[in-house]
């Protein structure tokens, strides 16, 4: 028998077992989740108006959020509080709405709306996150793609780019333990992205740092802050940070925050109470009442969470290592935080094995959704999501894909 049809054997015997299993998208799971359950009831009918004197069951109050909400985020990103702008769940709505805006109006520095620029592009790392893609794909910005390496985006790429053409309004990229890769921003590459020359005078940094404090180990990673370094290289207003609670709380009932300059919050600030008169105040609260009371506060609840994921992420690196490991076959990441591992096959093959794991029960993210436009041009590159599955079903998917890698690579050399 052809070491082709063992493996085939091997995974019909999988096929046999009716596995439904998931590794496509990364939730939080029912445990992360109960970590929080104390803050359904932390915010009671005696909590009607905060320590700072706002009254959150009615109108008023300012639209970048409830000062408690403000001074709690602004402290997790490493900034001031007048910096910072809370929103409701979803940090991709701050996001998508700083570029609508963009479209329609322009940034603070910018000398038209971008919709009347002839054409709009943005640097965005790959492998990356989709849902970026999408929002830059649906308001029409083009998007030019660099490496993301273990310092982070390919900045010789990214200088270049930037120095060259106009039309690159900015970059689009997650700083720290990337999504996929886990890979974050080396001190070197948040210099070089605060100082470096561009020919748009509004090139604008939009830094998605939704694993900011989502670390797997007891030496986090803490990369300068970008704010703090464009501030420091004299373009103050370039950087818009981003992140939520999402996967800190509830990821149905988070809290989204964006953190820029001042001047940048007032521009901001003005157009938002355009489509709002505030944002939920009494979420807000809740997430101040429970984040502030919480053993550890935002740093004590993330260890916990840290106790429930460290082994997901365990179990794929050992299988991988297990199975692939010294094979040639495929290569991955070992992230010290975030939310995923990237695994690259090192022939032409991640569509395949997508369909062969699907087939085994095994549903894992498309092949290409981490590439503008779901078309990876190596055809390698798939995203692992171990965060909701317990640990067991974790270790017996990657087991089954581990296999479809094999098969796939076969199949192709034969």
């Amino acid at each position: 028998m052809s070491d082709l049809n063992a493996l085939k054997e091997q995974y019909e015997q999988y096929k046999s077992m009716g596995l439904a299993l998931n590794m496509q998208r990364g939730q939080p799971s029912d445990a992360d989740f109960a970590l929080s359950n104390k803050m359904l009831t932390i915010v009671d009918e005696t909590d009607v108006v905060t320590p700072s004197g706002i009254a959150i069951r009615n109108y008023g109050g300012s639209v970048a959020g409830i000062p408690e909400a403000r001074n709690l985020f602004a402290e997790m990103m490493g900034v001031r509080a007048e910096e910072i702008i809370v929103g409701n769940n979803a940090s991709l709505s701050l996001m998508s709405n700083t570029l609508m805006w963009a479209m329609i109006r322009g940034l603070k520095d910018s000398p038209q709306a971008w919709s009347q620029e002839e054409k709009v592009k943005f640097i965005v790392t790959v492998p990356g996150y989709d849902r970026h893609f999408t929002v830059l794909d649906s308001l029409g910005i083009e998007m030019v793609a660099v490496a993301i390496t273990p310092d982070g985006p390919d900045m010789d790429a990214v200088e270049a780019l930037a120095a060259a053409d106009a039309s690159i309004k900015g970059i689009f990229f997650v700083p720290t333990y990337s999504n996929p890769t886990g890979d974050t921003v080396s001190d070197e590459t948040v210099k070089r992205l605060a100082s470096m020359k561009t020919a748009a005078a509004d090139f604008t940094i939009l830094a998605d740092d939704a694993y900011l404090v989502h670390h797997l180990t007891d030496e986090p990673v803490k990369p300068l802050n970008l704010l703090r370094a464009c501030e420091a290289a004299g373009n103050p207003d370039r950087v818009y940070l981003f992140g939520s609670t999402s996967k800190i709380t509830f990821a149905s009932a988070g809290i989204g925050f964006m953190a820029t300059s001042v001047a940048n919050v007032a521009y901001i600030s003005k157009l938002m109470g355009t489509q709002s008169i505030g944002p939920n105040k009494i979420e807000q609260y809740r997430h101040v009442k429970f984040l502030s009371s919480y053993p550890g506060g935002i740093d004590g609840i993330m260890r916990e969470h840290a106790k429930y994921l460290k082994p997901k992420f365990d179990a794929v690196v050992d299988v991988l290592t297990r199975e692939l490991g010294g094979t040639g076959l495929a290569t991955w990441t070992n992230p010290k935080g975030g939310y995923f591992i990237s695994l690259d096959t090192t022939k032409p093959v991640a569509d395949r094995v997508v369909a062969l794991a699907k087939g085994a029960g095994v549903a894992l993210t498309p092949a290409g959704a981490t590439f503008p436009h779901e078309k990876d041009p190596n055809n390698a590159n798939i995203r692992l999501s171990p965060s909701r599955p317990p640990t067991e079903e974790v270790a017996q998917a990657m087991e089954v894909v581990a296999l479809c890698v094999k098969i796939a690579s076969a199949e192709y050399d034969a």
